[in-house]
């Protein structure tokens, strides 16, 4: 996973005499294991339920299997240079530590924070990555789960996580007395599945955004064109994701993103997230697949919790502009600009953003 530049500006604002640490997001390696063991049983041992916790064999078997939690999804990690400031557990639903999380779910366990680091915005940046990584995945939703003393709840409310009650019985026994669970639904629809790119499906991809945009708008250059078939190149540098048929795992669209932190274009401005090359195949067409890719583009504007989801299109791209105008987007006029081709005709580069907390998004689907 490319590591996340977290500043201050994208992290929970600390109070103001808290020295904030640089920190990056980024997978957990192999040699730091053990410093990852040490500093979830270090963390744990400070917390509120360190009493209970302490003469846990189950428990202290958890703490210590790094290399288990690891292999059954992803651990990430806050670092600042060699020195871990915090970690978080992201296990693919049904692997051995999950305790809530099905096939086809994601769970987060074991958000630490080194002490040292409190304050700064650790446990929020690693709660955010960890819903980005279940996205990644294509995973229906993110469960979690907390007792019932610790302030770590009020954290997953404010960051868009759901109290599922029901489910707060099946914990029982589990660890540390009364929990309360969460969870964070990802897919909005049962029928299709969002999720990143797989390398092997780089060349039906190209093909399909490329005859997308070669079919739906004439006279485009052959730069642009080449560009927009350069799937590979996206994929390597930022966020390619498609859409795929649940059922019959055809692949319908696609949309890029940036990495966390970064920019496709000049349209974004700091602390913003924006989206280029939507692109529906011929036989999705009517199925609202496209607008599934911008509200799944404004979700992932939320969980980065960026200040405006921003894009560019052109006065020639009709249907285009008119889905963003139904959707609530607002012209960004300053931002935009006259283009003149070769040839004398000209056409006006559009702009326009909103703003992702505010975005009336479908409810994600949940599951029974």
């Amino acid at each position: 996973m490319p590591e996340t530049d977290l500043t201050p500006a994208s992290a929970a604002a600390p109070a103001a005499e808290t020295p904030v640490p640089a920190f990056v997001i980024r997978a957990l390696t192999p040699a730091e294991y053990p410093a990852e063991a040490a500093l979830v049983r270090a963390a744990y041992a400070e917390s509120t339920y360190g009493a209970e916790l302490a003469g846990d064999t189950s428990w202290a078997a958890v703490e210590r299997d790094t290399a288990g939690r690891d292999a059954g999804g992803r651990i990430l990690v806050a670092a600042r240079g060699d020195e871990l400031l915090g970690a978080v557990s992201v296990l693919r639903g049904g692997s051995h530590y999950t305790k809530l999380a099905a096939p086809g779910e994601a769970e987060l366990r074991l958000l630490v924070v080194s002490p040292a680091a409190r304050g700064a915005g650790v446990g929020e940046a690693l709660a955010r990555a960890g819903i980005e990584e279940a996205l990644r995945w294509g995973a229906s939703e993110v469960r979690l789960d907390t007792g019932v003393r610790n302030p770590a709840a009020r954290l997953y409310a404010r960051i868009g996580f759901e109290r599922t009650p029901e489910r707060d019985a099946e914990l029982d026994d589990t660890g540390y007395g009364s929990s309360l669970s969460f969870t964070y639904p990802l897919q909005e629809r049962a029928d299709v599945r969002v999720r990143e790119i797989r390398a092997e499906e780089i060349p039906e991809i190209s093909e399909l955004v490329l005859a997308a945009y070669r079919d739906d708008y004439e006279g485009l250059p052959a730069e642009y064109l080449a560009e927009i078939a350069d799937v590979a190149a996206r994929a390597a540098q930022h966020r390619v994701w498609v859409a795929e048929d649940a059922a019959q795992g055809a692949l319908l669209a696609t949309i890029t993103t940036p990495l966390p932190g970064e920019t496709l274009s000049d349209v974004a401005r700091p602390g913003e997230m924006d989206l280029r090359l939507l692109g529906v195949g011929r036989v999705a067409r009517g199925r609202g697949i496209g607008s599934l890719m911008m509200r799944h583009g404004l979700r992932l504007g939320r969980i980065r919790a960026v200040s405006q989801v921003v894009l560019n299109t052109s006065t020639e791209m009709v249907a285009a502009y008119e889905m963003y105008d139904r959707m609530g987007f607002a012209r960004l006029r300053d931002r935009e600009l006259d283009i003149t081709r070769e040839d004398g005709t000209s056409f006006r580069l559009l702009a326009y953003g909103i703003d992702p907390a505010e975005a009336p998004l479908r409810r994600a689907a949940r599951a029974a």
